[in-house]
């Protein structure tokens, strides 16, 4: 009887924990959350900040339960810790409960607080797709990046060497030359750059032409052609196991429909036998 009422209860949870209203509910928290925290930077009339201090323990508070709830409602346990966004939760729900006051972790705790905001992330399933999905491009983009690096590191050599005398402020090393490139790259008035140096190296118009095309163009299209491909590549996987996940209930059915056939069958025979 009484694991009957614990199903029943684990049950419930569950159907709670999964229903379309609570999770629209849990967005809707969260959305006031980064309201507060952006509320708090206003200078506010003291009731007003009073209020909006004991919506934020609401918040915490309702946070807790919440992932509370997912916890009870989850099947395995200690697989529960095992899944890096449950992890991402806890901490940053658990941060949140540091308490907010003149001490040396009020700026910790303030963090967390901002922090809260991410967990539309692990909230919505869309989300946590494209973040799975960037996580998994960063490899192959690092790799990008340090042909990047060498690009400009090249580039910005070549700048200090022949620049140095027009702009020391610009190209006085190659550091300072690196951050006028990347101010190059983000096409931040990069043309008031290129008409100074033209007017000592009249040709030196290539120099920032090959430049821009290889990094505005080249480059930033191959971070994103990488990222497009993680993201078809994770989209043919879901879809994959999706029909793996709808093949096995498929089976599991039909094996249960043949089992209450057989079962069926054997009640007839009994039947039969049963007569005179």
């Amino acid at each position: 009887m009484q694991m009957s009422r614990s199903g029943s209860w684990l049950a419930t949870l569950k159907r709670i924990e999964r229903s379309m209203w609570f999770q629209g509910f849990i967005i809707s928290i969260i959305v006031i959350a980064a309201l507060t925290v952006g509320a708090k930077t206003y200078a506010l009339p003291y009731g007003i900040d009073r209020a909006i201090t004991y919506l934020d323990n609401f918040i915490t508070v309702f946070f807790l339960v919440e992932l509370s709830l997912r916890f009870l409602a989850c099947d395995d346990k200690r697989r529960f810790f095992k899944q890096p966004w449950n992890i991402f939760d806890s901490v940053i729900v658990l941060g949140s409960l540091l308490p907010i006051s003149e001490t040396e972790m009020i700026l910790v705790a303030r963090l967390l607080r901002v922090f809260r905001v991410l967990r539309l992330v692990s909230i919505i399933p869309d989300l946590r797709f494209l973040i799975n999905a960037l996580l998994k491009a960063i490899p192959k983009m690092g790799y990008i990046a340090l042909l990047m690096f060498i690009i400009f590191y090249i580039f910005a050599a070549v700048g200090s060497i022949f620049f140095h005398h027009v702009n020391e402020t610009l190209w006085g090393d190659i550091a300072i030359s690196m951050l006028t490139l990347f101010r190059v790259a983000t096409f931040e008035d990069w043309t008031d750059v290129m008409y100074e140096t033209m007017e000592v190296y009249p040709f030196s118009w290539m120099f920032y032409i090959v430049f821009i095309f290889l990094t505005a163009f080249v480059f930033l299209n191959m971070m994103v052609g990488v990222v497009l491909d993680v993201m078809t590549r994770e989209t043919a996987q879901e879809e994959h196991e999706n029909q793996e996940n709808h093949h096995q209930a498929l089976v599991t059915q039909i094996s249960e429909l043949q089992a209450q056939v057989a079962r069926l069958a054997d009640k007839l025979d009994a039947q039969d036998h049963k007569k005179p």
